[in-house]
């Protein structure tokens, strides 16, 4: 069984990530300090598979990007590493009130900073 560690689980897995999962990491790992996506944002970047399946590959192959800049549709971070989540955004700036991200203020839609 592996046991969930701080918003990832790990230990990391013994498999290599599959295609799809290649992809979900290559979106997330651009997403800029300072901004989030949403698990859907990622899915529909993709155009392929679900939310949940977004969660599912960041849990098992997300130790290397910026899995905490990718919160449910609400702003929240996932239950797993939540508090660690939030810390990491507000270190970056990531406007946070009562748990929740301003997607408003901090949702970021694929283009390159300014």
């Amino acid at each position: 069984m592996l046991r969930r560690v701080g918003g990832a689980v790990g230990p990391r897995s013994a498999h290599e990530p599959s295609a799809y999962a290649e992809r979900v990491l290559e979106v997330v790992a651009q997403v800029p300090a300072g901004r989030v996506m949403t698990y859907g944002d990622v899915r529909e970047w993709l155009g392929e598979s679900s939310p949940r399946a977004v969660g599912v590959v960041l849990a098992h192959h997300g130790h290397d990007v910026p899995w905490w800049r990718v919160v449910l549709a609400d702003g929240r971070p996932a239950p797993v590493g939540r508090e660690r989540a939030l810390a990491r955004l507000a270190a970056e700036g990531v406007p946070v009130e009562d748990g929740r991200v301003d997607l408003a203020a901090a949702r970021w839609d694929g283009r390159p900073p300014a």
